[in-house]
């Protein structure tokens, strides 16, 4: 899992940076939302003088039911990682700090390791999408009987009734086909 000991960086002076590489290639985000590629990217772990600032760009996909047609899809998701973490203990003299202050900011352990899990899963759980596609012209199922419109295209009903007030739009979308 991405975790960094971050106690050198502590020691400089405020502003030194390190940049790592992120290879992660399975990780737990929730029930139900399951890793189609394994998330990559760089991050940049800044010293402010009071924390880590943690910037980063990751990619990855999920694995997805198109909305449309239901059928397995994935949903490639980019990443823009901005997170604080705070110091929890004291690097000269290893008091615990207080988290009273900011109860939700991402936290380094005792042992100064920056834990980037917890923030990468809620990155993906917020990027994931609402309604994921196969592909972004996907037509989807038949509002009547449910068939796959994309291996039937010319599929129809004709004895359904049309409303007479959408008669004319009826026409327009035969004429369009």
């Amino acid at each position: 899992m991405p975790s960094y000991n971050v106690a050198d960086l502590l020691r400089s002076a405020p502003g030194a940076s390190e940049r790592h590489t992120i290879d992660v290639p399975r990780l737990d985000i929730a029930d139900g939302v399951e890793l189609a590629r394994p998330v990559r990217g760089e991050i940049r772990l800044t010293y402010s003088g009071r924390s880590i600032l943690v910037e980063g760009h990751l990619e990855t996909a999920l694995a997805e039911g198109c909305s449309r047609c239901l059928r397995p899809a994935q949903a490639p998701l980019s990443i823009e990682l901005l997170e604080e973490a705070l110091p929890s203990v004291d690097l000269e003299s290893g008091m615990p700090l207080g988290a009273d202050d900011e109860p939700d900011v991402l936290r380094l352990s005792d042992h100064h390791e920056l834990d980037l899990e917890p923030a990468i899963r809620d990155a993906i759980s917020l990027a994931e999408p609402i309604a994921p596609l196969c592909r972004p012209d996907c037509p989807g199922l038949c509002e009547t009987c449910g068939l796959d419109l994309t291996d039937h295209p010319g599929h129809s009903h004709p004895g359904d009734d049309i409303d007479p007030r959408l008669a004319s739009l009826a026409g327009l979308r035969d004429q369009l086909r």
